[in-house]
């Protein structure tokens, strides 16, 4: 798709408007340099664009999908030089010599430095605790999935896929994503990526060996498997799942408050037989006051105790699993525009873009986070649209190099 190429305006000071002290806060330069270093990626010789430079491009190239690569690139070499001295020979390629360089690094490195960084960053403690965060003693997290638009080539087609077209429309290829969310941030962790074609449920195999044992997991009915269950529950992680409704969960003891303990088995020949069933807990209810709400809703929990999860408790709870649309939405739409499509042209480079795009939305989260904690708020009630704006801006004070007083970009 043609593109007007936009500049950022002359004559300013690069603080204005690549934060690269946002990134390099959550994303240090020398951690960078380790996954350069184990994935065999590091420059062996002097580029014009090192490789743990371009990290930081394809990071900020998230920030500014209405800017040309070439302007993104010029403005962040200018904090890039702060960083690593005046005398760092990174020069201003073109848009060739950047796209070189995003095939020299591949995705591998950046995927890993994800992995290896991203994760959730809320605390509890006498002092300081994120609010929205927690219920009793788990951190509450939530898994799902959804699509994101690409270039439209025939490279891009090939490995990963499109829709079926409308009225003889030409769909743009798709990629589909599972990823988990902590509640009360918006952090976007244990992501993992594939072809349109690849089910929800299949790439959710990866994503929830990110659970861990103090966190609550909550999920919709359509990722409800026994294999799934399983995997999860062996964690050591918490799990609210809403299933559907022609699951059959015998009731085998009622608790007082309406919940009761079941088993899921894996096929119907091991229920006949009451062979590797796992133990859940069911609890049904209804929303009052909603007439488009469905009669029941069932969920299935781990936490066998209701003292431990009261099922009015758990069943409110359910209900902020809708925290990883809106976490979705942020990474969708405003962060990178509503009509913007991944530009990446190769497979390879879409991976390398889509993880980007995650550590930068992680890094306006993480800003966001260390607001909320000082003010103590809940992050949910600050402006994430806000917070892209000044981070797109102005943040000499979180930045990583001395703001560029009265020297001007030009």
């Amino acid at each position: 798709m043609a593109r007007t190429a936009a500049e950022l305006p002359k004559g300013i000071r690069i603080t204005d408007h690549i934060s690269l002290g946002v990134i390099t806060k959550m994303f240090p330069i020398e951690e960078i340099k380790q996954v350069l270093e184990e994935t065999g990626k590091k420059s062996k010789r002097q580029r014009n664009l090192p490789a743990h430079v371009l990290i930081y491009y394809v990071i900020a190239l998230a920030l500014y999908m209405q800017v040309s690569c070439r302007e993104v690139l010029r403005c962040l070499l200018e904090g890039v030089r702060w960083l690593m001295g005046p005398e760092a020979t990174i020069k201003v390629t073109g848009r060739a010599g950047i796209s070189q360089a995003r095939v020299r690094v591949g995705s591998e490195p950046v995927k890993l430095l994800y992995d290896r960084v991203v994760g959730p960053i809320g605390v509890r403690g006498p002092e300081k605790t994120t609010q929205g965060t927690w219920y009793r003693k788990w951190r509450i997290v939530s898994i799902d999935g959804s699509t994101l638009d690409i270039a439209d080539t025939q490279q891009n087609v090939d490995a990963y896929g499109k829709p079926g077209a409308s009225r003889g429309a030409s769909a743009f290829p798709k990629i589909r994503f599972v990823s988990l969310v902590e509640n009360g941030t918006h952090v976007l962790f244990g992501s993992q990526m594939s072809g349109y074609h690849t089910g929800e449920t299949t790439l959710s195999k990866e994503v929830v060996q990110h659970l861990r044992p103090e966190m609550l997991c909550l999920a919709d009915r359509n990722f409800f498997s026994y294999t799934l269950w399983k995997k999860s529950k062996k964690t050591g992680a918490d799990l609210v799942w809403r299933v559907k409704k022609n699951l059959i969960l015998p009731c085998l003891k009622r608790f007082r408050g309406g919940s009761y303990l079941s088993k899921v088995y894996p096929s119907a020949k091991d229920r006949r037989h009451n062979s590797n069933g796992i133990f859940v807990r069911v609890i049904e209810y209804t929303l009052t006051g909603m007439p488009d709400a469905e009669p029941v809703f069932r969920l299935i929990t781990t936490i066998l105790e209701p003292q431990e999860g009261p099922a009015k408790e758990l069943a409110a709870l359910y209900h902020n699993r809708w925290e990883i649309e809106n976490a979705f939405d942020e990474f969708k739409t405003h962060l990178r525009g509503g009509r913007i499509i991944l530009r990446s042209k190769r497979p390879d480079l879409v991976c390398q873009e889509f993880y980007g795009f995650l550590m930068a939305h992680f890094a306006v989260r993480g800003l966001m986070y260390e607001v909320a904690l000082k003010a103590r708020e809940d992050p949910d009630r600050l402006s994430y649209v806000h917070a892209v704006r000044v981070i797109r801006r102005k943040l000499a004070l979180f930045a990583a190099f001395p703001p560029s007083g009265p020297e001007s970009i030009s």
